[in-house]
């Protein structure tokens, strides 16, 4: 991808998703993560109304008049987006790629952390860190994360979950908001999250295709591992092997549910056909 069709696809994204984030998710962001707490900030005079627990006792005693401390809410907050990139990512079979809906989703976070003024960092991974990219605030940071998610090219296709949180957890000291976006079929990586969902605020966004979840029957055809490069021939009109097929996804789906509710994480599911836009904004009003 040459550098005037990279900045076309990136101005594309910001605009689509600055929208949608300036208009939908700013709000819902900002009241479904709160800041740190609540920090003194004034005193005035009482007005009807006002909360009596809030009262400054030893102002009222030397005006002889009720005043009360005001507090506002000590904002702000550090996003991580932890983003999947291995091989299986590369794959779609209607409108879009699982890749192409993960940066749109991504870019929609970063710019409603924007619009809040959080910081915003990244973490793209397969079976190893590919790319690391620190916590910063800005819209120019925010564009080169979305340029690196249009761009990067990852070192290998494979897939380590529990590998990529445990880098996360080494580098993010304090309580941070994470978003992990991945297809997630991947497993072993239960405990890893336990450890890390009790420190961070933890949201996983599996995004799928409908073809994922089941064989057609097609006869006999060539069916590729995109994060082994593995070439197998596949009898589809066999029954057995379209139902273990289903199974085997039912199972990770499974392991990635549980995995996640009984850490106290999130879940988001979100087909590449369906409207990521809903999904998000139906998860932050439900959590807010």
């Amino acid at each position: 991808m040459d550098t005037k069709e990279l900045l076309k696809k990136v101005r594309k994204i910001e605009i689509k998703t600055r929208r949608l984030s300036d208009h939908i998710f700013g709000g819902e962001y900002h009241s479904t993560f709160k800041g740190r707490g609540m920090t003194f900030s004034e005193v005035r005079q009482y007005q009807f109304g006002d909360d009596v627990r809030n009262i400054d006792w030893n102002v009222t005693a030397r005006y002889n008049e009720p005043f009360i401390k005001v507090f506002e809410e000590e904002r702000e907050l550090t996003m991580m987006l932890m983003v999947d990139i291995s091989g299986s990512e590369l794959f779609g079979t209607t409108n879009q790629f699982k890749n192409e809906i993960v940066t749109e989703i991504s870019a929609t976070l970063a710019f409603s952390a924007l619009q809040n003024n959080d910081k915003v960092g990244i973490v793209l991974f397969s079976d190893q860190i590919e790319l690391f990219i620190p916590p910063k605030k800005g819209k120019t940071h925010v564009l080169r994360i979305i340029r690196e998610l249009l761009e990067f090219k990852p070192q290998s296709n494979k897939t380590d979950i529990a590998q990529a949180l445990k880098f996360l957890s080494s580098v993010m000291k304090k309580k941070a908001i994470v978003f992990v976006l991945s297809d997630f079929i991947d497993d072993g990586y239960e405990k890893t999250l336990k450890i890390t969902g009790s420190k961070h605020d933890l949201t996983g966004i599996r995004v799928y295709d409908e073809r994922e979840e089941s064989i057609p029957n097609l006869g006999m055809v060539q069916l590729k591992d995109a994060e082994t490069d593995k070439i197998q021939l596949v009898n589809t009109q066999s029954k057995k092997v379209r139902n273990a097929y289903a199974e085997y996804n039912r199972e990770r789906v499974t392991y990635f549910k549980e995995s996640f509710t009984k850490s106290g994480c999130g879940v988001l599911d979100c087909r590449v056909d369906e409207s990521y836009v809903k999904k998000l904004l139906g998860y932050f009003k439900r959590r807010g």
